[in-house]
């Protein structure tokens, strides 16, 4: 079967979200333009990591030109998005690998997701970018403005924020009826 590519090159709206109740949700990555939807499902460590690459990069960027570049400073108000996922969700993948480039010439960010492969396969076959691989995993391809970019970050920082509350002790998830802290070992103190 031949290997799918999702590309958005730019998308309509680029987000990441998430279905479900705080310790039961299911993250997505969620690309839309010209009438289609691709969904993607991830990992919430996944969101939270590719959104400081996201905006690492940026920063970086603006730093070594000085400010003179398209990538804004801060997330533009009239990109910020917080409406919720597209219907319908429906899952195309699985990320396993992702990967970030800044294409210079087109100054556009690129953000790449790729599908899971068994645990055979090693990772030279299943290389990001590699439109040649006829037999590939499906990827999720989308370049993004600066100002995109800063946006999809901003929101999927939120979103992962959104989550169970942190216990004061150790940090770990609390659900709404508590839990066993390690760092009280289960006294009270």
């Amino acid at each position: 079967m031949p290997r799918q590519v999702f590309l958005y090159d730019p998308p309509d709206r680029f987000v990441a979200g998430t279905v479900g109740e705080p310790g039961q949700r299911t993250f997505f990555l969620q690309a839309s333009a010209a009438g289609r939807v691709t969904s993607v499902a991830l990992e919430k460590t996944q969101v939270s990591v590719l959104a400081e690459r996201v905006d690492e990069l940026l920063d970086e960027l603006v730093r070594r030109t000085g400010g003179e570049t398209a990538v804004p400073a801060v997330t533009p108000a009239e990109l910020e998005d917080s409406g919720p996922l597209l219907p319908p969700i429906l899952e195309e993948f699985r990320v396993g690998t992702m990967a970030l480039a800044w294409d210079a010439d087109d100054e556009r960010l690129v953000v790449e997701a790729q599908a899971q492969v068994p645990d055979d396969d090693s990772p030279e076959d299943t290389l990001l970018g590699d439109d040649d691989d006829e037999d590939g995993p499906p990827l999720l391809r989308v370049r993004l403005t600066g100002g995109q970019a800063r946006a999809f970050a901003k929101r999927a920082l939120l979103v992962v924020a959104a989550g169970r509350p942190a216990c004061p002790f150790c940090g770990l998830p609390m659900d709404a009826e508590g839990h066993i802290c390690p760092r009280a070992n289960g006294y009270r103190r």
